[in-house]
């Protein structure tokens, strides 16, 4: 195959690539340049995209003795992360930017120019499997359950998987890859993983959502409607926070609360005891396939509502162009905006981003 293997600067997308020389495909190595900020430097692990992420690319690829390239995508990432990112928080929701990077830059922007290049799929150093089976590919969990990120990768559609390789999916373990770097003389070896949003790199997200959002004092309220509190910006509170709560009435039976809804419409925050925090059923107008659509309207699944959240048995059902899934015991702490993904055993049904959520605990309680 034709082959675009898109480095990020990391240990995982170096000893993708060299394994996808290895196989014998012809293969090109692209380092996407996410940001416009000329003077981006790398925290340890925190940020990425960087300009030592860029040059730890290129050392690899030459290493690897093939062509590389480094692609401005900032104006996209921009537009269709970053912005969402920021639109989401001021419509009280929660989302994930790795989903939308995903989604939108790397299997489908970069997938869309490699395929009008010519190139038959896009490389990365993604944990997951394909599987191809006479019904078409699936996606799968890796082989290590502790790196697998088919999670984040359920936004992939049919024919985006189509273009699709992912050389580390049957990797037992993340310290093997590690190995096979040191053994192939890659300098990243060691480099540290990225941790947090990497446009946020110093990692305060609140005070990035401040500067971009705008801080506005407002009311915190308990379930009844009650006011018990203020706070300095809707935008900074999630569902499930307990920490940065100014709270001046305390809760009857002095348990500590949490937040339980974000109301951008009108700025407040609502808060309650953290067994409100169970959540019954959760739905989404927003869902893809990852590979085959459901037989049915109405299946039983499995449910992933975080990155490495457990998965949890639950039955979805499609009517009216929303999908609903009842879990069999309660979600905890769920919010809009969140992605679930849907699973048969190892296989990504699909996903779905979450609109509306309904507590296990009436407000009575």
């Amino acid at each position: 195959m034709r082959v675009l293997a898109a480095m990020s600067g990391g240990v995982d997308s170096a000893v993708a690539a060299a394994r996808a020389v290895e196989a014998g495909h012809d293969v090109v190595g692209v380092h996407l340049a996410l940001s416009r900020a000329g003077g981006t430097l790398r925290a340890g692990s925190r940020g990425c995209c960087t300009i030592e992420d860029a040059m730890d690319a290129r050392r690899a690829a030459d290493k690897l003795g093939m062509p590389f390239y480094v692609w401005d995508f900032s104006e996209r990432f921009r537009d269709d992360v970053i912005d969402d990112f920021v639109s989401e928080y001021r419509a009280g929701r929660t989302p994930n930017p790795c989903m939308r990077c995903n989604e939108k830059i790397k299997f489908a922007a970069l997938l869309e120019r490699a395929v009008e290049l010519g190139f038959d799929a896009v490389c990365t150093g993604h944990y997951a499997t394909l599987v191809d089976t006479p019904e078409g590919r699936e996606l799968h969990r890796a082989s290590d359950n502790a790196k697998d990120q088919s999670y984040v990768l359920g936004v992939l559609t049919a024919e985006q998987l189509a273009h699709t390789y992912f050389p580390l999916g049957s990797t037992p373990s993340k310290a093997l890859v590690r190995a096979e770097a040191e053994e192939r003389g890659l300098s990243v070896a060691q480099k540290p993983d990225s941790h947090d949003i990497c446009f946020i790199p110093d990692g305060d997200t609140r005070g990035w959502l401040a500067d971009k959002v705008g801080a506005e004092r407002g009311e915190i309220l308990d379930r009844t409607g009650a006011v018990v509190g203020t706070h300095e910006g809707a935008h900074a509170f999630t569902v499930g926070q307990r920490r940065g709560l100014q709270l001046g009435v305390p809760a009857a039976d002095g348990k500590p609360r949490f937040v339980l809804e974000v109301r951008p419409i009108n700025n407040t925050v609502v808060v309650g005891p953290k067994e409100a925090l169970a959540c019954s059923e959760i739905a989404g107008e927003r869902f893809t396939w990852a590979g085959r659509a459901p037989d049915a309207d109405s299946f039983a699944c499995d449910v992933q509502i975080r990155a490495h959240a457990d998965p949890v048995p639950a039955f979805a059902s499609m009517s009216d162009g929303l999908l609903t899934v009842r879990p069999a015991t309660p979600f905890d702490g769920v919010a809009p905006g969140q992605t679930a993904v849907l699973y048969d055993g190892t296989r990504v049904i699909g996903q779905f981003t979450i609109d509306r959520t309904v507590s296990a605990v009436p407000v009575e309680a």
